[in-house]
């Protein structure tokens, strides 16, 4: 798509909750329906439906590579959800697409048949996909901010060698899901945050991240960009401004990020032809504590700051909208109300510009 399509969202003022994960529950046999790739596409189309938007946002569910990536390893089903590795690992002959992940880009497949949506893939970054995969992630990096290499230590390189494998077995799922359908993609980075980096380190030396975020995300962009898929960057960890600058450089349509950040603040980094995205606190959503009178108080605050920032945005959650048992008609009530609070006078494309 062009970038013009998200710009007219945004200045039609677009709400969006990330919320398949809602409509997946509500159906009789969830589990079943995440190996049915028809069943899992009707669930996105009706998500889509049922929050009046045009995006077939799937779930966002970031453990799928690395159960690809550690079959294709020989670690045991039953062991993969704990594992780390505690040596250098070796890469595997072939990466296998699990039978979650093919039901996955079937589902994309079944959107990309219907008039009207756009069919989003969805994938982690190759930095936090390498955090699940280390037991202590944050030691190589920080000894890697101080200028210790993969040849002076072996927790630098376990780091390094984890980062190669993880970008073999993101680009292989990337790869699958565009071929199945999929128009933009959301490549999801939360471990690119300031515990894992720290601040003081990034301000002194930011080539760590350069290293292990940037220049791996601008690799998945490269292999969108060379198939005209759009990139929607998802970043809900605590961040710097520093960080959020770079992350504005990636030629991303979106930017997505947590509540942790003030958007309109963040307007200043980030292009005007990116469209900032986000950021209500739905990881609380199942809160009592928290109030629909509350979600439709900061929803309408984030409305008009962002409205007199004047950058492209679209309201919606800052991560993906988690059913959880006998909190269901809470958290859609919450939804709900975001979705209807009332907003300024709509300002045009040519004015968010």
């Amino acid at each position: 798509m062009k970038r013009d399509f998200y710009l007219a969202l945004a200045a039609a003022g677009a709400r969006l909750p990330i919320g398949t994960h809602l409509i997946l529950h509500q159906q009789a046999d969830a589990e079943a329906a995440l190996l049915d790739g028809r069943r899992l596409g009707e669930v996105l189309i009706e998500t889509a439906a049922r929050f009046r938007t045009p995006l077939a946002v799937p779930l966002m569910d970031l453990t799928l590579e690395k159960d690809a990536l550690l079959r294709a390893c020989g670690v045991p089903a039953a062991e993969i959800a704990a594992f780390h590795f505690d040596d250098v690992p070796r890469a595997p002959a072939t990466i296998h697409l699990t039978e979650r992940m093919r039901a996955s880009c079937a589902a994309l497949s079944h959107v990309a048949a219907q008039d009207g949506l756009l069919p989003i893939g969805m994938t982690i970054g190759p930095f936090s996909l390498a955090t699940k995969l280390l037991a202590d992630p944050i030691t190589p990096v920080y000894l890697a901010g101080e200028g210790t290499t993969a040849d002076d230590d072996a927790e630098v390189a376990r780091l390094e060698q984890a980062m190669v494998l993880g970008e073999q077995v993101i680009h292989r799922y990337v790869t699958a899901q565009i071929e199945t359908g999929a128009r933009a993609m959301v490549v999801c980075e939360p471990a690119a945050n300031s515990v894992y980096f720290s601040p003081l380190q990034f301000a002194r030396n930011p080539a760590p991240f350069e290293r292990y975020v940037i220049e791996p995300m601008r690799r998945v962009a490269a292999l969108l960009s060379a198939r005209g898929v759009d990139l929607i960057f998802h970043d809900c960890g605590e961040l710097t401004d520093g960080m959020v600058r770079r992350f504005s450089t990636l030629g991303a349509v979106m930017i997505s990020l947590g509540a942790s950040r003030r958007l309109w603040e963040d307007a200043a980094f980030v292009p005007k032809d990116t469209v900032l995205y986000g950021n209500l606190p739905t990881k609380r959503f199942y809160d009592a504590q928290l109030t629909v009178a509350e979600v439709t108080s900061l929803a309408e605050e984030l409305l008009r700051h962002m409205r007199n920032a004047r950058h492209p945005f679209i309201l919606g959650s800052e991560c993906d909208v988690l059913s959880v048992p006998g909190k269901e008609r809470e958290i859609l009530a919450k939804v709900d109300a975001f979705m209807q609070a009332a907003a300024p006078t709509t300002l045009t494309a040519a004015q968010l510009r």
